[in-house]
């Protein structure tokens, strides 16, 4: 599932529609969020240097790690840095976040733009897509951006104002995809579900071992924590354009800078046995309900006894029909029949003739 979402944000937004949109999240419980965010980012920049992307470019708000960290990150993923200055741009949102560092000397780089107020958030919107457009030029060539911690921003701005960052970023014409971490234990639920809400793709990296119902650690459960820190479950949730949400599990593991991806096999009870759903009743019929079923009687149909199924559609039956058709060649009349009858109404003669011209309401009170 991580490449269906490397392939999602590869292949961009459509004519006429927001890009897509991922957000990562990951717990103090399984902190895998930050490595999962590192192989999605380098994915999608050997995609731009290949030409295989819809994006030309990629804007990087780096706020948990330095520029150079970055450069030295996809330097050793096998990624060109020669020319980084003509399709990445990273926005230095981690050495003065707030301009405490005037006067004092910072990371310089032809590939980074410091940025000292992160509490302005329409600045840092406009500052994005300057560093786009310098990249891709004004037009309908995109560009991606790239968000390592939403939990950041929410530190020194509303979560309104964070979504409507990332909401304008969707809509803007020349973005063509978008992503983001969130460490999901620092918020509230409402928080997290607002930023699952704008995107289209929900990564969550879970803890293989969870203990619940006050369980808590002992020297047995010692190899299950040591497990849960060397990998994790790995779900994803892809909103379709019908409507619809298709969920996916894999495995991911974490081997030292590298992260690998695994998809779930049968021989894995633990993991398949945290994907079962848990009911108090059976999903399927047994053999004597099977039974039972068969033999219920419907009240609206003739059951077998060899008379056709007749169903009253509010007109004259095709039977009464054949039967006036009979009578009619026979010469015998069924008037006498007191079974049937008929409405005759005569017009009295003090009726008014009607008028196309007059209201019939003209009387009425309204």
């Amino acid at each position: 599932m991580a490449d269906s979402i490397c392939r999602a944000l590869r292949d961009g937004a459509l004519e006429g529609e927001h890009a897509p949109a991922l957000t990562i999240k990951d717990n103090i419980a399984s902190p895998f969020g930050f490595d999962v965010f590192s192989h999605v980012l380098s994915q999608l920049s050997s995609n731009i240097l290949a030409g295989k992307s819809q994006s030309r470019g990629l804007v990087l708000v780096a706020f948990r790690r330095s520029p150079s960290f970055y450069v030295d990150f996809l330097k050793r993923k096998g990624v060109d840095i020669s020319s980084s200055h003509k399709w990445i741009q990273i926005l230095d949102c981690y050495s003065d976040p707030l301009g405490w560092k005037d006067g004092f000397s910072l990371e310089t780089s032809n590939v980074a733009s410091s940025c000292k107020n992160v509490k302005d958030v329409h600045k840092l919107l406009s500052t994005i897509i300057e560093l786009g457009q310098g990249l891709v030029g004004q037009g309908k060539v995109r560009f991606s951006a790239a968000i390592d911690s939403v939990s950041e921003m929410v530190r020194h701005a509303s979560v309104s104002s964070v979504s409507g960052l990332l909401s304008n970023l969707r809509s803007h014409d020349q973005v063509s995809s978008i992503f983001w971490l969130l460490h999901s234990d620092l918020h509230e639920d409402r928080v997290t579900a607002a930023f699952e809400y704008l995107s289209t793709m929900v990564a969550s990296v879970e803890p293989l071992n969870q203990f619940g119902n006050g369980q808590r650690s002992n020297m047995n459960t010692f190899p299950l924590l040591e497990q849960s820190f060397a990998k994790g479950k790995f779900h994803v949730r892809f909103k379709r354009r019908n409507g619809r949400v298709r969920v996916a599990c894999e495995e991911v593991r974490v081997e030292q800078s590298d992260v690998n991806f695994t998809s779930v096999s049968s021989d894995n009870g633990m993991i398949n046995e945290g994907l079962i759903p848990k009911v108090q009743f059976n999903l399927q019929l047994s053999e004597k309900e099977r039974i039972d079923r068969a033999n219920v009687v419907l009240p609206f149909e003739h059951q077998g006894n060899g008379k056709p199924i007749q169903i009253y559609d509010g007109r004259r039956s095709l039977m009464d029909t054949k039967n006036e058709i009979t009578s009619v060649s026979t010469g015998k009349s069924e008037t006498n029949d007191s079974s049937k009858g008929e409405i005759i109404y005569f017009r009295d003669s003090e009726d008014e003739m009607p008028d196309s011209d007059e209201d019939p309401d003209y009387d009425l009170d309204i």
